[in-house]
């Protein structure tokens, strides 16, 4: 197990990008690590509030723009406590819920950016929500488009278990590295307790994640043709607007779309 300190310290030379699907993404997967990255900048592809107005009024919010723009506000809070600020906080406008949809438009809004930086961080590929999966996705594509020399690592976030959600663990890959398991100081701990408050819109999904570990691992070159395992996928299992067949197709019509011609 190393330090968040020793890693902070690495990287911290370095140009940092973390490209995550839903503002509050980056918090649960690296917030502590963050308080160790004050120049990192944070790339968000949706604004957190999908297209149906239930999500934003089971949220509080009379509409899905009022809901984004708390999730915005939000995000800002959070960074803030770790010294990141404003202009480092990029929105994509991808719709929550449907990046799925989206492959190859995120593939080319992410190719210039990645292409700047020296170290990527974001979603592992393991069938928990869609706009995860999608980003993963998104992410390699633009690395291949752009021919970034950025070293990818990636974040586990849940996937379906037996009856329950695995939160916080990579999917067992023997193609896989190594992963880094860093466990938070009680300082750490508090610190990212506050971070995650900030995010009160959520705060019942951010409540069922722990603040005592935090895990990375080199991102390796998925096959996003086949399913990220055999079981059950999280988001089918709860109606996320997505099936694994549909997802195959999707990632199929978008591999072609960016094939070099």
């Amino acid at each position: 197990m190393a330090g968040l300190g020793t890693l902070g310290s690495q990287w911290a030379t370095r140009t940092v990008l973390v490209v995550v699907a839903h503002p509050d993404d980056e918090v649960l997967g690296c917030g502590a690590l963050l308080a160790h990255l004050p120049a990192a900048k944070i790339i968000h592809l949706t604004d957190g509030a999908p297209r149906h107005q239930a999500n934003a009024m089971l949220a509080g919010f009379a509409t899905s723009a009022d809901y984004a723009t708390a999730r915005r506000r939000e995000a800002e809070t959070a960074l803030a406590l770790v010294g990141i600020g404003p202009d480092q906080i990029v929105a994509l406008g991808f719709i929550d819920q449907e990046v799925s949809l989206s492959l190859v438009e995120a593939s080319h809004a992410l190719s210039e950016r990645i292409r700047l930086a020296d170290i990527v961080l974001t979603h592992a590929y393991e069938g928990g929500h869609s706009d995860h999966d999608a980003t993963a996705f998104a992410v390699r594509a633009a690395h291949r488009l752009g021919g970034s020399q950025a070293a990818v690592w990636e974040m586990p976030f849940y996937h379906a278990g037996a009856d329950t959600w695995v939160r916080q663990r990579f999917l067992p890959d023997p193609a896989a590295e190594p992963e880094i398991v860093l466990m938070l100081t009680k300082e750490e701990r508090e610190l990212k307790r506050r971070m995650l408050a900030a995010h009160g819109s959520q705060a019942r999904t951010v409540a069922s994640f722990s603040v005592d570990v935090e895990r990375f691992r080199p991102a390796r070159i998925y096959d996003f043709t086949a399913l990220p395992h055999t079981g059950p996928l999280l988001y089918e299992r709860h109606g996320w607007n997505l099936t694994g067949p549909l997802w195959i197709e999707r990632v199929r019509a978008a591999l072609r779309a960016l094939k070099p011609q």
